[in-house]
């Protein structure tokens, strides 16, 4: 599935690229930055993160005019009038204008680098509502953003996971030069995918996804082994002589043959009252009214 996102053939979506600490995932990032621009499409990038020289190293740019990287990187929040975007001009308006100005007429690409350096400075409603207007403004065509889950509270990475049609999760592998991406895919339908595969980033940012996570197969197929009622303390399953014991039991409220046969067949003219006790009845021949309070 990582490929097939890769290969940018949804359109209209935003794309999350949740990493932490323990790995990055700008790497990544860049690889989808590197495929956009082989597509032919045109790129902008809104560089929080890293300055622009770190973001642009290893990225081949068939057309000049094709990358955009508007870098707020030495001025994030336009203290020093240096940059020419700063956190201030993350709004719907100004995103619109600022992708108009350079691309052409087909859609572009918006890539954020990092969106969690917005969300410190603007409200994360606000950051969620405009990320959705950009993708039904027509002016971008998809939104590709890295987020840093550990750097913010649950309630604010759930939501940008919800709103992302696509949230790839990346985590160390067990190889050095690998990594696991957690892949979960809203279709349009409704309905939810979800993957796990390992891959690895070339030099040339070319990524190769080389298996499915081998622990996660192994994990599904213990699940499918394991017996729940193993270790119980008592015994859910009954034996022969249990069995032949409860089969043999007489259920409440059954019918006896007598009353079933006066149920069915019932005489002309004349009715039958049938009573069965109970054994726990306590009744009295001699005081039949003795349970009335009178």
């Amino acid at each position: 599935m990582l490929s097939e996102l890769l290969q940018g053939t949804d359109s209209g979506g935003l794309l999350v690229i949740q990493d932490t600490c323990r790995y990055s995932g700008r790497d990544l990032l860049r690889s989808f930055i590197s495929a956009a621009l082989s597509r032919g499409d045109v790129v902008h990038v809104l560089g929080f993160d890293v300055d622009e020289e770190e973001l642009k190293d290893g990225l081949k740019t068939p057309d000049s005019q094709a990358l955009h990287i508007h870098s707020a990187y030495a001025d994030p929040l336009g203290w020093n009038d240096h940059s020419a975007f700063t956190v201030n001009n993350f709004n719907l308006e100004e995103l619109t204008n600022l992708v108009k100005q350079t691309s052409d007429l087909k859609p572009a690409t918006l890539v954020i680098d990092s969106l969690s350096w917005v969300l410190r400075h603007v409200a994360p409603p606000a950051v969620c509502r405009i990320l959705h207007q950009l993708r039904k403004g027509g002016a971008v065509r998809t939104v590709i953003a890295l987020l840093h889950a550990d750097l913010h509270q649950r309630g604010t990475v759930g939501s940008l996971s919800h709103l992302a049609s696509s949230l790839i999760t990346v985590a160390p592998g067990v190889r050095a030069n690998e990594a696991v991406a957690k892949i979960t895919k809203h279709l349009k339908s409704g309905k939810v995918i979800q993957d796990e595969e390992i891959f690895s980033v070339n030099e040339d940012l070319t990524v190769i996804v080389h298996s499915k996570h081998p622990e996660h197969k192994q994990n599904d197929a213990e699940e499918e082994q394991m017996d729940p009622t193993a270790n119980l303390t008592f015994n859910l399953r009954l034996s022969d002589s249990e069995a032949e014991a409860k089969n043999k039991l007489t259920l409440p409220f059954v019918f006896s043959k007598e009353k079933k046969t006066a149920l069915l067949h019932p005489g002309m003219g004349s009715g039958r009252i049938l009573y069965e006790p109970d054994a726990n009845d306590d009744y009295d021949q001699e005081d039949p009214d003795d349970d009335l309070d009178v």
